[in-house]
């Protein structure tokens, strides 16, 4: 199984009008961690996804599918 979070998590950001930047300072990372999990370098840190998914008001499944 592939996980494309990195792609839903950039669609639910476009969905939203929302930055990288904004959800960065959401998160309590930095910029580049958000970028390189879009492009795919790298994935959120596992304690980070529900509150991801709570940023865009979708359900862990809905972000991780």
């Amino acid at each position: 199984m592939q996980l494309n979070i990195g792609l839903k998590i950039r669609q639910l950001r476009h969905r939203d009008g929302r930055t990288q930047e904004a959800l960065a300072e959401a998160l309590g990372v930095t910029n580049q961690a958000v970028s390189r999990w879009e492009s795919g370098g790298s994935y959120p840190d596992m304690n980070l996804i529900p509150s991801i998914a709570n940023y865009f008001g979708v359900t862990i499944d809905e972000l991780c599918h």
